[in-house]
């Protein structure tokens, strides 16, 4: 759903987008001989991102300012990512209000649901390791949960899949799910051995279930054999260099540790810190933003598709797993990039909240909350950004701060997407299209045209719509660069003396990819 809209927009956008006329309409084909396997991938051009975003620091203080002053915060820590660098920090206000330390981007907050990722990550991990399998049944891996009462007759197994989509039919579980965090692993089998109530019926609908990503951690601990929590700092936090991430408080320093609190009566008050039990792999994690960034990074890192190493701890394609909408939901009342009204559709990936704006662009990240804390992350792979909050109040959500400072950002002209290279191949296919409908040569048809096309549309057909159509727009002046939409389908222009002729044609998967479709207005 996400490409087919990209390709929509991509097609009205081109209409309006001025192209270069440095070509003359006599180009040379390029050779038959270069192969059209060859990939190069999307990458930034006239790249400003860092230098435009750093001169928005005040701007963006301010924002987050304004957002803990509204809402009381005690105290706060952001950050904004640039690809693999932490671009820029702020804070204000205390971690612990009696000592009164002030934040800083070291201090530890606990990110509560924000942990949800690490978790789904590392279940790739396993995955890739041929350990587990997403489409498993739960109970293979935790005997116990095969003798849940199912709500209708007609439900098929839980798997893993749906623990890690939401889609187990398990009801909503905030608040309660949060209060469960220092439940021990034998507390965990035994409520599920006792039976649990279902909202719906597996595989039918999505609902947030804290305790789906709590069963996906005692399936990594019985995998693994080891404690989850183990298992993901030494699979997920120690390659990143995460030093200061942790999942029991008790661990840290007092002068690094956010305190949680809640407004009432017109005043804080503390919120008691629940230690690290077997609900921590749906909101146990405690870690900073100079940590985090490395983390949002790695997800960055994933885009765009490219043949280089693998350099992470998790494959690039699996990160990019976790990053494919499920159940999605259009949203009437959401807004684009800038910050503009525009209809958006969001749905759940694996750990991740995954949203697709109307501009044809997309956007990953989380919440957390938990007694005393509330924190957020976005980021935007086409673009290489991210931004994470994270404060030290009962579910006070920095999202709307957040959604701020990215819609500014992105007012930004200069702030702009990769752009994707022009394949050799359709590079090639493009200077054989204009050829095609200027002569209508038999010889170059013979080489380049797909079975199917004047099977769909006659040759003769085709022909007299080319003829009045170039007529149209008087003797061509220039042909415009070709403007691709992936590597084997794309659009240019035809100029005239009074008028512009598009072109978009798309290639079929033959090993020399031919032309299948044709369209010119």
């Amino acid at each position: 759903m996400r490409f087919f809209g990209i390709f929509i927009i991509g097609i009205i956008s081109l209409l309006f987008v001025q192209c270069s006329k440095s070509e003359s309409p006599e180009e040379k084909v390029i050779s038959l001989e270069k192969s059209q396997q060859k990939y190069y991938p999307a990458s930034f051009k006239n790249d400003n991102r860092i230098n435009i975003i750093s001169g928005l620091k005040e701007e963006i203080n301010q924002i987050f300012k304004k957002r803990s002053e509204d809402m009381h915060y005690p105290g706060l820590a952001y950050g904004i990512v640039v690809d693999d660098s932490l671009i820029m920090t702020g804070q204000m206000g205390t971690l612990d209000i009696e000592s009164n330390i002030p934040a800083t981007p070291k201090s530890l907050f606990r990110i509560a649901s924000m942990s949800k990722s690490f978790t789904a990550m590392t279940i790739l991990h396993l995955r890739d390791e041929g350990k587990v399998f997403l489409d498993d049944p739960v109970s293979k891996y935790i005997p116990e949960i095969g003798n849940l009462t199912s709500l209708t007759k007609d439900s098929p197994e839980i798997t893993l899949r749906n623990l890690l989509t939401m889609t187990a039919g398990f009801p909503e579980d905030n608040p309660w799910g949060d209060r469960q965090l220092d439940a021990t692993e034998e507390e965990l089998i035994d409520f599920i051995a006792g039976d649990v109530s279902f909202s719906s019926t597996p595989s039918t609908g999505y609902e947030y279930s804290n305790l789906g990503f709590a069963l996906l951690g005692n399936v990594i601990t019985r995998v693994t054999g080891m404690p989850y929590q183990k298992y993901i700092t030494e699979t997920i936090f120690k390659p990143l260099k995460m030093s200061h991430t942790v999942w029991e408080y008790s661990e840290v320093a007092d002068s690094l540790l956010a305190k949680g609190y809640r407004w009432e009566d017109a005043r804080w008050k503390a919120e008691p810190l629940l230690h690290d039990g077997a609900y921590g792999s749906m909101g146990g994690i405690i870690t900073s933003i100079e940590d985090f960034s490395r983390y949002v990074s790695f997800h960055l890192s994933a885009w765009p598709t490219r043949n280089e190493e693998e350099r992470g701890p998790v494959k690039r394609s699996s990160v990019r797993e976790m990053h494919q909408m499920h159940n999605p939901r259009l949203t009437n009342n959401g807004t684009g990039l800038n910050g503009q009204f525009c209809s958006s559709v969001s749905g759940y990936g694996f750990g991740l909240r995954i949203t697709n704006y109307c501009e044809g662009s997309w956007s990953a990240g989380h919440g957390g909350a938990l007694p005393g804390f509330a924190s957020y992350y976005l980021f935007y792979p086409e673009y290489g950004i991210g931004i994470m909050a994270f404060c030290n109040l009962t579910y006070t959500s920095p999202a709307s701060a957040i959604n701020k400072v990215a819609a500014r950002i992105f007012q930004e002209s200069s702030i702009a997407p990769r752009e994707l290279p022009v394949s050799e191949i359709l590079a090639q296919r493009k200077g054989e299209v204009y050829k095609l409908i200027t002569t209508w040569d038999e010889d170059l048809e013979e080489g380049i045209v797909a079975m199917n096309l004047y099977m769909d549309k006659s040759r003769e057909s085709r022909m007299e719509d080319a003829k009045n159509k170039l007529a149209q727009i008087g003797k061509v002046i220039s042909v415009g660069e070709i403007k691709p939409l992936n590597q084997l389908r794309g659009t240019f222009e035809i100029f005239g003396e009074t008028d512009t002729l598009h072109v978009f044609f798309t290639l079929n998967p033959e090993k020399s990819p031919k032309v299948q479709r044709l369209d010119m207005w």
